[in-house]
């Protein structure tokens, strides 16, 4: 069972490294639309994620309960860590790239607000 799930948590975080890959590229493409395609799988998989690393650690608990020796899991759990590490720095690349981007969106909306007297829209009656 605890190599079923490290294997399904390992195939999931795979996948959210291509997502994570392709949102890179897009954004150097400038196809920011693209992102949001994503969203949701992205969302879905680490819901996934979340689960299987508590169904994990319960499945550990229970081994250790019945006295075996959960070292036998050791290479499994540190290639799972290695490989969520390397989703971690990758996801912090991302962030490194699209919060410049948010920030300019920002500077620009702000600067259009303060031409305009505070309003984007200019209603007139």
């Amino acid at each position: 069972m605890i190599k079923n799930i490290t294997d399904e948590m390992g195939s999931l975080v795979l996948k959210m490294k291509d997502l994570i890959n392709s949102d890179i590229e897009d954004i150097k493409a400038a196809r920011h639309e693209k992102l949001l395609d994503r969203n949701d799988d992205k969302q879905d998989y680490m819901n996934q994620i979340i689960e299987l690393r508590q169904n994990l650690n319960e499945e550990l608990v229970k081994k250790m309960q019945e006295g075996v020796d959960i070292n036998i899991y050791r290479n499994d759990v540190d290639n799972l860590e290695k490989e969520l590490t390397e989703l971690h720095v990758l996801n912090a690349k991302l962030a490194s790239i699209v919060l410049p981007i948010q920030q300019m969106y920002k500077d620009i909306v702000d600067e259009l607000t303060t031409e305009s007297g505070g309003n984007i829209v200019e209603i007139k009656i």
